[in-house]
């Protein structure tokens, strides 16, 4: 690993890391806005399989995930470890230890919950449990937005492999009963402001039933379009599959250069394996940048309310319509 420095290469030093270890502030890069990780080892410690005996790391996988080629196993990465909500928080305003109440999709933005001790996080989970909790979010949709309120009853039915959910009738045997109501709060013809208030809570549901009432989140590119490429046999994220530029890939694997500075000006090279890093995409004729692929959905959780309490944070720019 090489990071690069008035044109010229340098190495770089790539710690240990354990669970011991917590976040610090110069675990991260900063590029366009954007958080990464700086790369680091970080021992694994798992049960095996007899079948796994006298295979090296790399076979194993490979055998095992076939969904993606061989090469993309060479390729080391982990920044799910501290590049998440806890980690941070913990990192740059040492607050631990944290109990997340609830969680939002990778790319809708908005509230969060977290208690300070294992007591109140119980407490809140019990509740939501049992129903007792209420979820607002707001959306900008397609078109102008019916202007009565709108229940969307439609079974969710899930793909895993896909990462993508569709909606399916009530009565089909395929898919889980899900529920949302929609109210137009506004819109200037072309697009609108949308309360959601999922009754239910299936993966996807709210993307999914506005596509399926005829009004898809303006910027949705998983659920705009009609098809989507299989990012199973891509390596792809469903999301970053959605979007496809046509960029031919330049760079060689054994040409990666990681830039690991804390300065937006450097250049992060293109490992066309990697589907985590900077910039990188699979291996192929195709090129899906991460610079826009990854910007949040139009999709914004703006309230939660429980017996006798509320919380709610502002409305993002987005949300006013001119």
């Amino acid at each position: 690993m090489k990071r690069k420095r008035g044109g010229e290469e340098e190495g770089m030093d790539i710690v240990w890391q354990t669970p011991a270890n917590p976040p610090h502030p110069h675990d991260y890069v900063f590029r366009n806005g954007i958080r990464f990780v700086r790369p680091y080892y970080f021992e694994f410690i798992a049960h095996v399989k007899n079948r796994w005996a006298g295979k090296t790391i790399v076979d194993l996988f490979a055998e095992e995930f076939k969904g993606r080629p061989y090469d993309y196993y060479v390729h080391p990465c982990g920044q799910y470890r501290k590049n998440t909500v806890v980690g941070i928080l913990q990192a740059e305003h040492g607050l631990a230890p944290l109990f997340p109440i609830h969680r939002l999709d990778r790319l809708v933005s908005g509230l969060l919950i977290l208690a300070r001790n294992a007591a109140k996080a119980d407490i809140f989970r019990q509740q939501i449990e049992a129903g007792l909790v209420h979820k607002q979010y707001i959306a900008k949709v397609v078109g102008e937005f019916p202007e009565n309120e709108l229940i969307v009853d439609a079974n969710i039915d899930y793909n895993a492999r896909e990462g993508r959910s569709t909606a399916e009738v009530r009565d089909s045997p395929k898919g889980k009963a899900a529920s949302t109501k929609f109210t137009r709060i506004s819109t200037n013809g072309t697009q609108s402001i949308v309360l959601c208030e999922p009754i239910t809570g299936r993966t996807h549901q709210i993307r999914v039933h506005l596509q399926y009432s005829g009004h898809p989140i303006a910027n949705d590119m998983l659920y705009l379009s009609e098809q989507t490429v299989d990012r199973s046999v891509k390596g792809w994220s469903a999301d970053r599959s959605a979007r496809i530029s046509n960029v031919s890939l330049t760079s060689d694997l054994d040409e990666v250069l990681n830039a690991c500075e804390e300065n937006s000006n450097e250049d992060f090279s293109i490992d066309p394996m990697c589907t985590n890093c900077p910039n990188l995409a699979p291996k192929g004729s195709y090129n899906c940048r991460y610079d826009g692929d990854e910007d949040a959905l139009w999709l914004h959780c703006i309230r939660y309310t429980g017996p006798g309490w509320t919380y709610e944070c502002p409305y993002p720019d987005w949300a006013k319509l001119v």
